[in-house]
């Protein structure tokens, strides 16, 4: 399967509108960026494809990496930046599947297949079909499984995709270092993580909250209790005997360094596995 990295930025994407950090005006200098979270992934074999999350930069990532219109779709939460893309299915798809969680957030008293559903309700296009936790599913001739993980306070799910030569993509999803025993069974020993990693654990005293899951030389695993730091997130990687990792859901407050350094993904990334 073919995995195109559309979006690998976080809510306000690399450059920000407005912002001339050093960061920002590197990735202008450089001509790269960060749009919202969406992976892309084609099935070579049939010739199907399908997205992880559909932000909404959408259109935009669509047309930049000239890759397949998605045949379906698989969203991992309900923060804008990863399904408010759905949108786009107006006028330019007939049809498109979405695959979600089955399970009950006790913060909304509804699914994320249930959110979905009645949050565009007015779209024809969309076919929500809502899956459980842990149990596989196909979708574009490749198995998915989704598994929770720690994004408080709306429940939020990690994926495994595999495929018929038991080449193995895993994403993390928004979440903590507090992944749950059980999710990382399903995640480990991925040809390529993608893993949530919003900014090195020095700027964890910036946060109002400050760091959390600190390791034994008490380096902040957690940026606050959302997103895993970039420490935190290779961490997991090494416990979940990844390949290889790329850190993704990265924001612009690191420096240039470290906002490109060796394990940070950028926009229109392809690995085929």
């Amino acid at each position: 399967m073919r995995v195109t990295l559309l979006g690998t930025g976080d809510t306000t994407g690399t450059p920000t509108p407005g912002c001339s950090c050093d960061t920002c005006e590197a990735a202008v200098d450089r001509d790269i960026e960060r749009t919202r979270f969406s992976v892309h992934i084609e099935n070579e074999r049939t010739g199907e494809s399908f997205l992880i999350d559909m932000s909404p930069d959408a259109r935009y990532q669509l047309l930049r990496d000239s890759v397949l219109l998605p045949d379906e779709v698989i969203i991992t939460h309900i923060h804008f930046d990863h399904l408010d893309g759905l949108g786009n299915a107006y006028r330019l798809l007939d049809s498109l599947p979405v695959h979600a969680a089955a399970a009950v957030d006790p913060q909304t008293g509804e699914s994320v297949a249930e959110t979905i559903a009645q949050k565009y309700d007015y779209l024809d296009q969309l076919d929500v079909h809502p899956q459980q936790p842990f149990e596989p599913f196909e979708i574009c001739g490749v198995t998915a499984t989704l598994v929770p993980v720690e994004h408080p306070p709306l429940a939020c799910y990690g994926l495994a995709i595999e495929d018929e030569t038991g080449a193995k993509l895993s994403i993390t999803g928004d979440t903590n270092f507090a992944v749950p025993d059980a999710s990382r069974d399903v995640l480990s020993d991925a040809d390529l993580l993608l893993a949530d990693a919003i900014v090195p654990a020095r700027l964890c005293k910036h946060h109002p909250l400050g760091g959390t899951h600190e390791n034994e030389a008490g380096v902040p695993r957690t940026f606050g209790t959302k997103h895993m730091t970039t420490e935190g997130a290779l961490s997991l990687a090494a416990e979940l005997n990844a390949a290889q990792t790329r850190l993704v859901h990265v924001s612009h407050f690191p420096t240039p360094e470290e906002a490109f350094g060796e394990h940070t993904a950028v926009d229109g990334e392809q690995y085929i596995l």
